[in-house]
C-alpha cells in the first residue's frame, strides 16, 4: 500500500501538537505529601484507619475553625487573621480527607482557594442571591425555570463549603435537612403539575443525607406518575468519596432512570478514592457528567482542563458544562472573562474526544435559565452560497452549501 507523502506530513504535524499537550499535566503524583498530611490529621483526631474510611466520621469531624486548622497545620500569622477574619462573616468547612489534598499555606493552591477563606471574599461587590431563587419558587424546596423540570433543595450540608457557592447566603451556621411538611408541598406541587418530567436534587449536597432520608425523597418522586428523569448534584464523591458504599449504592439502583451529575474543577481532585467513588456509581449504571464551574487561578487554564476532561472519561465521568462563575456576593474574586471559556472550548475542538468536550454556558440573570456561549465559527456568503468554516486549528475553509431537492 502506497502512503501519501501528504499523509506523513499531516501525521507529524499533528505528533508535534499531541506532543505539546502531552507536556502539561496537573496530576503530579503527590500521594506521598497528601498520606503525610492524613497522618497529621488521624493525629490531631487520635483516630484511626477506620475512622477516616467512615464518612459519618468526616462529616462530623470537618474542620471549621482557625484554631483547630492551626492546630493541625501550624499557619503563618498572615493566613492565620485572613481566614479568622473572614469567618466572622462567612461559615466554612473542609472535610478531613479534602484537607489532606491541600497545601494550607500556599495561598496559590488551587484545591485550597476553593475551600479555605481568603481576605477577597470581604468584597461587597456581587449579589447574594444572583440566580434570583427566591423569585422562582412557587412551593417550597422548588426553584423552577424550565416548563419540564424543577430543582428541589434538600439541604444545605455538603462535604466542604466551597468559597465561590451560588448559594453561600444558605449556608448559615448549622447545617439543616428540610422539613417533612416541606418535602410533601414540594411533592404535591410536583405531582399537580404534570408537564414536569424532570427533577434535579440538589442542595447544599443531598448526599450527605442518611439512606434513609434520601431513599424517602428518592420514592417520593418515582411515585409520581410523570416523572420520567431524576438527578442528583453532588460534590461528595470528590469531597468524601467514602459516604459512596454499598448500602448508598443499594438505595440508588432502586430508582432508575437516574443520573448524577459531579463536580470536579481540577485534575488534583480525580484521586484513587474519588475514582472508586465514581466507578461505584457507574457500576451501577448511573450515568455520570461533570459541571466544573469556571475559576480563576484554578481552572483557567486550556491545559489544565484538557487534562482534567481526559481524566474523568477514564473514571467514566461526562464532562457536561463549564459554567461561567456566577456574581456571587463574596465570591466575584474567581470571576474569569467570557472570552477565557471560549478559549478552552475553542481549545478542546480538535485536541480531544468529542466527548471530553463540554458545552460552556452563563445562567442568565433573574434566573432566566443557562445560555451557551459558542463563538461565531462560521460565514455564509448569501451571494454564492459559499460557507466558510473556522476549524478547531483557526483554519478558515469553504465550501458551496448544496442545494437541498424537496
Amino acid at each position: 500500500m502506497n502512503i501519501n507523502i501528504e499523509s506523513i506530513k499531516r501525521s507529524k504535524e499533528l505528533d508535534k501538537i499531541a506532543r505539546e499537550n502531552a507536556g502539561f499535566s496537573a496530576a503530579v503524583d503527590l500521594s506521598s505529601v497528601i498520606a503525610e498530611r492524613k497522618q497529621k490529621i488521624l493525629r490531631h483526631f487520635n483516630a484511626t484507619e477506620a475512622d477516616w474510611n467512615n464518612y459519618h466520621w468526616q462529616i462530623k469531624n470537618r474542620i471549621s475553625s482557625v484554631h483547630q486548622l492551626n492546630s493541625i497545620f501550624t499557619l503563618e500569622n498572615d493566613r492565620f487573621s485572613a481566614i479568622e477574619n473572614v469567618s466572622k462573616k462567612y461559615r466554612w468547612g473542609v472535610s478531613p480527607y479534602y484537607l489532606s489534598l491541600l497545601d494550607v499555606n500556599d495561598t496559590n493552591d488551587p484545591i485550597g482557594l476553593m475551600v479555605i477563606p481568603t481576605i477577597s471574599e470581604m468584597a461587597n461587590n456581587g449579589e447574594l442571591d444572583p440566580m434570583h431563587e427566591s423569585n422562582t419558587n412557587p412551593a417550597p424546596l422548588i426553584t423552577r425555570r424550565y416548563p419540564d423540570r424543577v430543582t428541589i433543595n434538600v439541604t444545605n450540608m455538603c462535604g466542604v463549603y466551597c468559597r465561590f457557592c451560588q448559594r453561600k447566603r444558605n449556608i448559615g451556621e448549622t447545617d439543616y435537612v428540610c422539613k417533612e411538611e416541606y418535602l410533601r408541598e414540594a411533592l404535591k406541587y410536583i405531582a399537580d403539575h404534570e408537564y414536569i418530567k424532570e427533577v434535579l436534587v440538589t442542595g447544599g449536597d443531598p448526599l450527605t443525607l442518611s439512606d434513609d432520608k434520601l431513599e424517602m425523597i428518592l420514592k417520593g418522586l418515582r411515585g409520581i406518575k410523570h416523572i420520567e428523569i431524576i438527578r442528583i448534584g453532588s460534590r461528595i464523591p470528590i469531597t468524601i468519596p467514602q459516604r459512596v458504599d454499598d448500602k448508598l449504592i443499594s438505595v440508588l439502583q432502586k430508582y432508575h432512570p437516574l443520573y448524577v451529575n459531579l463536580h470536579f474543577n481540577h485534575p488534583r481532585e480525580i484521586t484513587e478514592d474519588s475514582i472508586a467513588a465514581c466507578n461505584k456509581l457507574a457500576g451501577t449504571g448511573i450515568p455520570l457528567g461533570n459541571q466544573m464551574v469556571l475559576l480563576k487561578k484554578v481552572n483557567d487554564d486550556k491545559h489544565l482542563v484538557l487534562d482534567l476532561n481526559r481524566n474523568l472519561l477514564k473514571c467514566r465521568v461526562r464532562p457536561y458544562y463549564i459554567f461561567f462563575a456566577k456574581n456571587v456576593k463574596g465570591a466575584t474574586h474567581f470571576n474569569c472573562s467570557i472570552e477565557t471559556g471560549i478559549d478552552i472550548i475553542d481549545f478542546l475542538q480538535g485536541n480531544v474526544s468529542g466527548l471530553a468536550i463540554p458545552t460552556f454556558v452563563i445562567n442568565a440573570p433573574k434566573g432566566l435559565g443557562k445560555v451557551p456561549i459558542l463563538r461565531q465559527n462560521y460565514i455564509v456568503n448569501d451571494e454564492d452560497d459559499e460557507v466558510i468554516l473556522t476549524t478547531w486549528e483557526n483554519k478558515k475553509v469553504s465550501f458551496i452549501n448544496p442545494a437541498i431537492e424537496l
